[in-house]
């Protein structure tokens, strides 16, 4: 991507640069997981019992365990990589308990839902066309470093892998083969179960709204909310019977609420919660929506 920086009517473009990876990018990512990809750290270059180390280890604020590993050249095969490390992680869950209880994290665990997440410069064919036919979702990011320290970030692969092979097959100690689903994929019409029809009606009418807003608007539904991102979260919808309600990634102090409709998840103290960000809005009437989506536009503008 071409970047240009304005200076009054003139515009000069900011050349691309090479950073002294591997190291340095991790570095660089470990210091700012949350800020980058919403993610709590956990470990570097965490030992696993076969030889081998994950890059990153983290937890994402959903509880997801998250497996992040750099791609330093386009020989490395991190995709494979990552999928051995998943594997081992779900064989050791008590090892990864042990670090969130060290790290003192109170999230509660989503085993459902365990993340790699691959990190390079570019991706090759191979890369791109083994994650299209993989029955779980790998994510794969693309960075670039810019003159005058800019970095941009985005995501390779926008679209989760849904295939009917969503089951994989693992060896008992008896050898037998069984299925076992490694990821679990949630669905918008699920969350809808939950819903009166008015909500439903609702929901659908809000959700049109949100991806109206752009054409990279991802909708990813997760266990307790439906999200809806472009690099990162900007809003997650949970539903209930009655209501919806709408979790903001804005920061506690920085959302404009003229209305007084948003409650602050952090102030006067913090109220644990499902979803991102620090601003819960409830929806109860089609006559509040422009209301709510204006603060979801602002959440928007801060995430894009």
């Amino acid at each position: 991507m071409a970047l240009f920086k304005i200076n009054g009517s003139a515009v000069k473009k900011i050349t691309a640069k090479e950073l002294d990876l591997e190291k340095n990018l991790q570095t660089l990512f470990e210091s700012n997981l949350e800020e980058l990809l919403n993610i709590i750290f956990l470990a570097h270059e965490y030992p696993t019992s076969f030889g081998g180390r994950i890059d990153t280890l983290g937890i994402d604020k959903d509880g997801a365990p998250c497996i992040i590993e750099y791609k330093k050249n386009q020989n490395d095969n991190v995709i494979n990589q990552g999928l051995s490390y998943l594997y081992w992680l779900l064989d050791h869950k008590a090892d990864f308990e042990k670090v969130c209880q060290n790290k003192k994290i109170e999230i509660e665990i989503d085993w459902d839902s365990p993340r790699v997440i691959c990190v390079a410069e570019s991706y090759n064919k191979f890369d791109l066309d083994t994650v299209n036919v993989l029955p779980i979702n790998v994510e794969l990011w693309r960075y670039r470093i810019y003159d005058e320290n800019i970095l941009f970030l985005e995501p390779e692969n926008f679209q989760k892998v849904r295939v009917s092979t969503a089951s994989i097959v693992r060896k008992t100690k008896h050898d037998k083969e069984k299925q076992e689903i490694i990821q679990k994929n949630y669905s918008v019409d699920e969350h809808l179960e939950k819903a009166g029809e008015d909500i439903k009606s609702l929901f659908l009418k809000l959700r049109e709204k949100i991806i109206s807003l752009d054409t990279e608007i991802k909708e990813d539904p997760q266990k307790h909310y439906v999200a809806y991102k472009l690099s990162t979260n900007f809003a997650d919808v949970e539903v209930y019977r009655n209501q919806l309600k709408i979790f903001l990634n804005v920061k506690s102090g920085q959302l404009n609420d003229p209305d007084s409709i948003a409650r602050d998840m952090e102030k006067p103290k913090h109220i644990g919660h499902h979803g991102n960000g620090d601003y819960e809005v409830k929806l109860e009437s089609e006559a509040d929506i422009d209301k709510v989506f204006s603060l979801i536009k602002q959440s928007y503008d801060l995430n894009k």
